[in-house]
């Protein structure tokens, strides 16, 4: 019987269970259910479902066959149960709860969810007694709610909350109330609201926008809804200078234009705005105008970003732009070749974004671009090569780069030695492991995927290996390669970069045309060799080609198309492998514009690639789109590697990124793609 016939009856077992609980009551619940549907993963689907629809009956009863019957997933079922009742309960349950799993992830997640509630109900007692046993410490809200406890306590926290809640990305209730406590006593000051409220705009975060502007009254909510509706407009009527308010608001509509029109956001700042507005007010409007202008690949950025160093020298003081605006201030100093403002640009990152490899990198190429000939330039040559030197490595875009700059070969590195057979069956019988493999098998692989993520936190290289080589056994691609990535000293390239479906995926590959290494690559980026896998645009399989792009690849290359051929393995290979060879075809072969097109559309890459004839790597970095700039970059480095792993000659990266990248050429004819 397959799996569903076998799910389906079971579910069918579970459900007339389940009703006869529901009328016999909870006394005679066990007695009413039958041993085999009570073992078997449909009770979690059960349970799954009455959290989904917040049935509590239903989902208490359930959580009593489950936890009578010990099934294995039971923790879980408690924590849906709990959980649809948080508001309501006690510290004694919750605590209970705690003592029931000890150790597990939904002790902890549900801990993490008690904080949040303590938070909310000002219960700083037991929110201090509940956060020192809490393990994942990756909530924000809660970290805000921490740093509240702590104020509430008599701790200094204005600094360590100030930077917390400027970087917060959107809005919550923790962080809000932590602003509007630190407002009110005088630790934080408008002009830290203001500069919250600049950051907001600039991300266009509603939700961050309104409790910001919440802070500062409701003049400024109201003023703040206009020019937020239509800018242009408000600058036209309601703009005014003068006072700092004024001024602010004016700011953020002057942003809210550039984000449309940088040129038209200039213009205005030219003719009034920059002569109204106070240094560093007007410095952040050219900023933004630059980073605008920057994002849409427009030369004049430069300009811009000169402008806004300009006002804010008058203001004397370092201005707190974005991490996002002075990555852009470095991008569009790369794509004009202008190495002094890039060595500027990446000089006013923070310490922590300077020592990324990408801007190692940058830095590298603008100090070997700027260094005097001869031997007054050795100095700044040799720092250049130390830089490089630093960052090389066989397993990263920038490092293979790094690496390719230096003429150094890039090894694979050596395969440690073999996990032991102790080694191995310790990853066997741990338990959170078994959970998060169990979620998985019926299902729940975002519940199943938070569990194991849990389960391998503080593990060693050893045992990150042992419990990938168990998810490699069992073919769940995504965990073995995940799990392998997090070791640091151990590296087994034969987990991080399997090959599974090989001789299928060699053989459509060659068939159509294209480098097996670089479908191996973009695979491995795309859906982790998941075979179910599905984005949420609707992308299907190993490929997560969309439906209407595989129907016009079917008739491009002549082949039948059914919506049900999706998640194929053999139907999934050859049409993405086609529309690959079709794409990367149109750009003349280009790797890295193809890989863009693959993950944004074609149309995209085509707009990308006007405007000056640039070095390929500053190409890929200029890539608007964060997603994009990431996947291209990833995509032809796992190509690179997985051309070592296949035994291939073609292992270069810059080879596979290519040199340049410019203007299409205007006598080539329109392409396929290009029509699509």
């Amino acid at each position: 019987m397959c799996k569903r016939n076998v799910l389906a009856v079971y579910g069918a077992l579970s459900a007339i269970a389940l009703t006869l609980s529901l009328a016999l009551g909870a006394p005679d619940l066990a007695q009413a259910q039958t041993s085999a549907a009570l073992t078997q993963p449909d009770i979690v689907l059960e349970a799954h479902d009455a959290q989904r629809r917040k049935d509590r009956k239903r989902l208490g009863a359930i959580n009593e066959v489950a936890q009578a019957q010990r099934h294995p997933l039971a923790p879980w079922i408690d924590y849906w149960e709990l959980g649809l009742r948080l508001g309501e309960v006690s510290q004694p349950e919750v605590t209970a709860f705690y003592l029931r799993w000890p150790g597990t992830y939904v002790e902890d997640r549900l801990r993490n969810d008690w904080l949040l509630e303590l938070g909310r109900r000002r219960d700083w007692k037991n929110f201090a007694v509940d956060h020192q046993r809490y393990q994942m410490r990756d909530d924000r809200e809660v970290a805000c709610y921490l740093l509240l406890s702590e104020h509430v306590g008599g701790r200094n926290v204005a600094e360590q909350a100030r930077a917390s809640w400027l970087a917060q990305r959107d809005g919550d209730d923790g962080c809000q109330l932590l602003a509007t406590t630190l407002l009110d006593a005088k630790q934080f000051s408008p002009a830290d609201v203001w500069l919250k409220l600049r950051l907001a705009v600039e991300l266009q975060r509603p939700r961050a926008i309104k409790q910001a502007a919440g802070l500062l009254g409701k003049p400024v909510e109201l003023a703040l809804s206009e020019l937020q509706d239509n800018p242009t407009r408000y600058i036209g009527r309601k703009a005014k200078g003068g006072a700092r308010t004024h001024t602010e608001l004016a700011t953020l509509a002057l942003m809210r234009v550039a984000a449309n029109d940088p040129a038209q956001a200039a213009e205005l700042m030219f003719k009034r705005w920059e002569a109204e507005l106070p240094h560093d007010l007007a410095a952040w409007v050219w900023a933004q105008i630059g980073r605008q202008a920057a994002f849409k690949l427009q030369p004049e950025a430069n300009d811009y970003f000169e402008r806004a160093f300009k006002q804010q020298a008058k203001h004397k003081q370092a201005p707190e732009w974005s991490s996002d605006t002075l990555s852009w201030l470095a991008r569009a100093a790369l794509r004009g070749g202008q190495w002094q403002l890039v060595l500027r640009a990446i000089g006013k990152l923070s310490p922590a974004d300077q020592a990324d490899p990408a801007w190692q990198f940058w830095r590298a190429r603008a100090l070997l671009a700027t260094a005097a000939e001869g031997a007054a330039g050795e100095p700044i040559r040799a720092e250049a090569r130390g830089l490089l030197q630093a960052i090389i490595s066989p397993l990263t875009f920038y490092g293979r780069l790094a690496g390719e700059e230096l003429g150094l070969p890039l090894q694979l590195p050596a395969t440690p030695s073999p996990l032991t057979p102790t080694e191995r069956k310790q990853a066997q019988g741990h338990a959170g492991l078994t959970s998060a493999l169990l979620l998985i098998d019926i299902g729940l692989r975002n519940e199943g995927v938070r569990e194991w993520n849990f389960s391998l936190m503080r593990m060693s290289d050893r045992e990150l290996r042992a419990a990938a080589q168990e998810a490699c056994d069992r073919e769940i691609w995504d965990r073995c390669i995940n799990t392998s990535d997090r070791t640091r000293v151990e590296i087994d390239i034969g987990q991080r970069f399997p090959t599974p479906h090989r001789q299928q995926l060699l053989t459509k590959s060659r068939e159509v045309g294209v480098d097996p290494a670089y479908v191996y690559g973009l695979i491995r980026q795309e859906s982790r060799f998941v075979m179910d896998a599905r984005s949420h645009v609707g992308a299907s399989g190993l490929m997560q080609v969309m439906p209407a792009t595989a129907r016009w690849t079917a008739k491009k290359i002549g082949t039948d198309f059914r919506p049900e051929y999706m998640t194929d393995r053999d139907f999934n290979i050859k049409i993405g492998a086609s529309y690959l060879k079709l794409v990367l075809d149109d750009f003349g072969g280009s790797m890295a514009m193809a890989a863009a097109a693959y993950n944004a559309g074609p149309g995209r890459p085509r707009r990308w690639r006007e405007g000056p004839v640039l070095d390929a790597a500053i190409w890929a970095e200029n890539i608007p789109f964060n997603e994009t700039r990431d996947y291209v970059k990833k995509v032809l480095t796992n190509s690179a590697l997985y051309a070592q792993v296949l035994g291939l000659d073609s292992s270069s990266l810059r080879a596979r990124l290519g040199q340049q990248i410019g203007p299409r050429d205007s006598s080539a004819n329109i392409t396929p793609a290009e029509q699509q």
